[in-house]
């Protein structure tokens, strides 16, 4: 039979090795007390186990294989985190396991003492090539274990994501409301333009459009002039007068614009060009200076999409879509869908960040609010969990869902997915 060491970890962490009496290979009768706990990082597989082995009572880790010999293989025998070992446990024992003073490691072997049925199971999922391994078995298991599975995963993301921010805020020195403003940033890249957008808020601290909070034109001047996107010739008033303005700003604050070649236009529709999010990002900044600061103090996360709204974009992108080309009517405003991917990518994982670093409980019990209240994703991976027969109310089983798919389906992780041992264990 073909399958990994974590399907035996499944089996012994739920004790499906049915109801008769365990013995070792020398017979001696094994209770389990309690199995241990799983170690997910380096080490025996599982620790704190407490056994009973023929009289005496015994308590440390317990190790699993397939065969006895992969002790051997894997060079635990020189290992002393495996000194501690109580219990092998084994699919096939073809080879003695002694300890540094010479006495036999007790084996329990597990082959044949569960049903057959577990592991036709498991094999059902792993060689499954549908869109996930549990599609076709997902609407057997219960929405409430399905939703506190999701809830579970969703922290898992929402840490990961936070890691990356804590990278930041180390470089940034501490900086809360800087990084806020980098991520920011990045996000109204919309990850086509996400490089080039961070690489803009690193060439402009945020404490220089303080200077120019009540001179909208200038903080204009400063984006677009950095993003490299004035260092032409221009027909109209509006880009001429944000070139005169920057070439002012960057003598004096000795600015370096970023390469104009790093922006991506191809393929995309005019509504998200990156001159037009320029255009967005500088009137966000006029509209609301420190934005991460205000959004501490926010009491109601529901209406938190209203700082994204209604921005005071200037009128010259009304007929533009870039600064040399006209063009017929254009929405100057962000889209709902945008809001609501900035409400989720940026403003929700901030507040767990900043909730988790300085234990502040509030803020990260703010972000699953804020989830709860942002209609689903629509998009092709969602869809086919719908399709599926998963109930995805609001945001935070959708994000919980991208989650579930690239950290448990697609690398067929289903031993360690709450859904997948449900099914499994059928």
């Amino acid at each position: 039979m073909n399958f990994p060491e974590e399907f035996l970890h499944f089996i012994w962490q739920f004790r499906l090795y049915g109801a008769q009496t365990l013995r070792t290979t020398t017979g001696e009768v094994v209770e389990v007390l309690q199995q241990g706990t799983l170690n997910k990082n380096a080490g025996p597989d599982f620790s704190k186990a407490k056994l009973i082995i023929g009289e005496t009572t015994w308590v440390g880790n317990v190790e699993i294989h397939i065969k006895s010999s992969d002790w051997l293989l894997h060079n635990h025998q020189v290992d002393s985190a495996y000194e501690n070992v109580i219990l092998h446990v084994v699919y096939e024992d073809d080879a003695p396991i002694y300890r540094k003073d010479g006495t036999i490691l007790p084996v329990l072997v597990l082959k044949g003492l569960f049903p057959l049925h577990l592991l036709d199971n498991y094999e059902a999922l792993i060689t499954s090539t549908n869109n996930f391994p549990c599609e076709k078995q997902i609407n057997r298991v219960d929405e409430f274990l399905i939703n506190g599975f999701l809830a579970r995963v969703l922290v898992e993301r929402l840490e990961q994501k936070s890691t990356e921010v804590y990278v930041k805020l180390e470089t940034l020195k501490g900086d809360w409301d800087e990084t806020f403003y980098h991520f920011m940033a990045r996000n109204f890249g919309f990850k086509v333009n996400a490089i080039p957008m961070e690489m803009l808020a690193q060439s402009l601290p945020q404490q220089l459009f303080a200077k120019h909070k009540d001179n909208p034109l200038q903080i204009e001047a400063l984006i677009f002039g950095q993003a490299g996107f004035l260092n032409q010739t221009f027909e109209a008033e509006y880009p001429n007068h944000l070139k005169r303005e920057y070439l002012f700003l960057q003598k004096k604050y000795s600015l370096t614009p970023i390469d104009i070649s790093l922006w991506k236009f191809m393929r995309m529709r005019p509504q998200n060009f990156p001159t037009l999010r320029l255009a967005q990002f500088a009137a966000l900044i006029v509209a609301s200076n420190h934005l991460f600061s205000k959004i501490l103090v926010m009491r109601d996360y529901r209406n938190s999409q209203i700082l994204f709204e209604n921005l005071p974009v200037h009128p010259f992108w009304e007929t533009h879509y870039h600064f040399n080309k006209e063009a017929d009517k254009v929405s100057l405003q962000l889209g709902k869908s945008s809001i609501q991917n900035i409400l989720i990518n940026t403003l929700s994982l901030f507040l767990f960040a900043y909730g988790k670093a300085l234990d502040q409980e509030n803020f990260v019990t703010r972000n699953f609010y804020l989830l709860e209240n942002i209609p689903a994703e629509n998009n092709a991976i969602i869809k086919q969990y719908i399709d599926a027969g998963v109930i995805v109310k609001n945001a935070f089983y959708s994000q919980a869902i991208l989650q579930l798919k690239k950290k448990y389906c697609n690398e067929k992780k289903c031993l360690s997915c709450g859904i997948g041992i449900k099914l499994l264990k059928q």
